[in-house]
């Protein structure tokens, strides 16, 4: 049974079969069974098919239709409602002074449902809001509290690297994000440069973790006092990608080896490790971090 990926508002995806309906493309429009009604959105991908009609995916919502003409202007109309409800609503928030933030509205497409997405420090009663915007446009009303990650996907957007981030363009879910991770990578722990548009620590600092994961344990730490066959030093600096490290040695100079000659050197009892000192990393910059883990 063919099963396909369908995009809607706010990089909400969710997956459908399409049992006895037309032939299906990425890019098409397609309407889709949703609670209660039918809902708008284009297909950004497909799943192969297992050969299974299991009982999961018996569960699944169908495509009812290839989209039309009629059913693009109709989600056009949709869109110019939600822009007017959106100020209505926040009219109804300050109404009730209510502390939250409004981040978006969707129509579902046959109006059936309007969801309205918001963020909040704490929990928020909002009955009598949602007695008004009930009585106001006469459907079913959804209030959905997102977190500021959930934010930033829904409004899209680019990040420091000059690319679409990472939550709109293809993460389904997101993971823990931790101050640990941009310190076992070597980075400056720097908020401003580690913090996305959601202003928590960016998804990408949990990419290349196992990589680092893996090859950090076979380097010295930075700031060890060493031994070496010229004399003692300091580990400065530790380089997995050209596979180097550095040490500035006691009486002068420095000493620069690869990983091979390290290797070596150990197993000739030419390099140890005389005594593991803390490395000045910026605590200020580090508390300040791990108020952004998410």
């Amino acid at each position: 049974m063919d099963k396909f990926i369908v995009a809607f508002k706010g990089n909400r995806k969710g997956v459908y079969i399409n049992p006895e309906g037309p032939e299906i493309n990425i890019d098409d429009f397609v309407i889709v069974q949703a609670e209660r009604g039918e809902d708008y959105g284009r297909v950004v991908g497909s799943l192969k098919d297992s050969g299974e009609a299991g009982e999961k995916e018996s569960e699944l919502p169908k495509i009812i239709r290839l989209g039309n003409d009629s059913d693009r202007g109709r989600m056009m109309f949709n869109r110019q409602k939600e822009t007017e409800t959106f100020y209505e609503c926040l009219n109804f928030i300050d109404k009730h002074k209510l502390k939250m933030k409004l981040v978006d509205i969707e129509y579902q497409f046959d109006c059936n449902k309007i969801t309205f997405f918001f963020t909040a420090e704490k929990r928020v009663d909002f009955r009598e809001l949602v007695k008004d915007l009930a009585a106001t446009y006469r459907t079913r009303i959804e209030l959905r509290q997102i977190g500021v990650r959930d934010e930033a996907k829904r409004v899209d957007g680019y990040g420091i690297c000059g690319k679409r981030q990472c939550c709109s363009a293809w993460l389904n879910e997101f993971s823990t994000i931790t101050t640990q991770m941009a310190r076992n990578q070597n980075l400056a722990l720097n908020p401003q440069k580690l913090s996305g548009n959601c202003g928590r620590l960016l998804c990408c600092l949990r990419y290349e973790i196992g990589f680092y994961d893996e090859v950090t344990p076979q380097y010295p730490r930075v700031g060890a006092r060493c031994m070496t066959n010229r004399g003692p030093g300091r580990i400065i600096r530790s380089d997995i990608f050209n596979e180097e490290i550095r040490i500035l040695l006691d009486e002068a100079g420095e000493l620069k080896m690869s990983l091979v000659e390290l290797r070596r050197a150990r197993n000739r009892g030419n390099f140890r490790i005389i005594s593991e000192e803390p490395v000045e990393t910026g605590e200020e910059d580090s508390s300040e971090l791990e108020k952004l883990e998410g």
